[in-house]
């Protein structure tokens, strides 16, 4: 099975968006190393611990320092954009690095309504989500006889596109399309299971997929000893708290009592939703990963793992690797 990386250039407590972009360039070339399949970044907005905002110039920099790992968005948040400009980045990536480039796409914004009138894009985009998929699709595809508008770069490069979500929407929307899915179990799992049964139900294969591909996301927080791993885990808990309270900064610092930090109410919600997670010593981390196999039976994993240190991250998916790669 392959696995893969979704990495969202956490920008750290004490550090900044360079250094945050420098850690994603290390990471992608060991992941590259390692065995993963691909590496992803994510488009969010207005939040200060992410550094991958402009995500098509940071896979463009990310490609450019590897050489065959795959590289694309998970995802890009298509109402932002005009289906256009997002196959001209993305033909770009293709046209200057060939057959390694992903284009994953979202409907949610990446941000708040604030984010929204500030890229002046209305609220509305998302009603539009199906057609701009369908435009953007022809526009990496072969031009149509007499069409008025072509991507240049983009016609022809037939970037793969996958269709990413955590409802129910995302995956009627991929099976229609017969797109691969992705699905964003590492931080909303409650539709999981209805979800990928739908989406391998109601498939229809396409030019791009026969099949259905379905892409599983987890977290991990890879370590030494089961202390230490739920130690690392904290600070994607604390960021977790803090995104749902309004309160959004950089990724904090782990502390040694999550419960006195945020509360114990609050700590069993944020660890509901992040349930889709495999934490602690290698051992560990190993069974709970095959149990996460056996129970969705995906197709891909994708691992994310929002820890505060570098050298932790690198060594946590250095373990989960290990584990994978058998």
């Amino acid at each position: 099975m392959q696995f893969s990386v979704l990495d969202l250039s956490p920008v750290p407590e004490g550090s900044d968006a360079r250094q945050a972009i420098a850690n994603t360039i290390d990471l992608a070339k060991r992941a590259e190393a390692a065995g993963y399949h691909r590496y992803w970044m994510a488009e969010h907005h207005n939040m200060p611990g992410i550094a991958s905002a402009a995500t098509s110039v940071l896979i463009g920099h990310v490609a450019d320092h590897t050489s065959t790992i795959r590289v694309g968005a998970g995802g890009i948040m298509l109402p932002n954009h005009a289906p256009l400009a997002i196959a001209e980045q993305f033909g770009t990536l293709a046209t200057i690095h060939g057959d390694r480039i992903d284009l994953g796409l979202g409907r949610a914004p990446g941000g708040d309504q604030a984010v929204y009138h500030a890229l002046r894009r209305g609220m509305q985009g998302g009603d539009r989500f199906p057609e701009d998929v369908a435009e953007l699709i022809g526009y990496l595809g072969d031009a149509p006889a007499g069409a008025r508008v072509m991507a240049h770069p983009g016609q022809g490069t037939h970037v793969p596109v996958w269709i990413l979500g955590s409802s129910l929407y995302g995956a009627q929307l991929a099976a229609h399309f017969g797109l691969p899915y992705a699905f964003a179990s590492h931080f909303a799992p409650d539709a999981l299971e209805d979800a990928v049964a739908i989406y391998r139900r109601d498939f229809k294969p396409s030019a791009q997929c026969e099949k259905p591909h379905f892409m599983l996301a987890a977290n991990v927080f890879a370590a030494d000893t089961d202390e230490e791993g739920a130690y690392l885990r904290t600070s994607m808990q604390q960021a977790f708290v803090r995104l749902r309270t309004g309160t959004p900064g950089k990724l904090p610092r782990p502390v040694r009592d999550i419960d006195a930090e945020v509360g114990i109410q609050m700590r069993q919600a944020v660890d509901q939703a992040l349930r889709i997670t495999a934490v602690g010593s290698p051992e560990s981390v190993e069974r709970q990963l095959s149990q996460m196999i056996e129970r969705y039976q995906p197709d891909e994993l994708i691992l994310t793992g929002q820890i505060h240190d570098h050298a932790a991250r690198l060594k946590s998916f250095e373990i989960a690797a290990k584990i994978l790669a058998g």
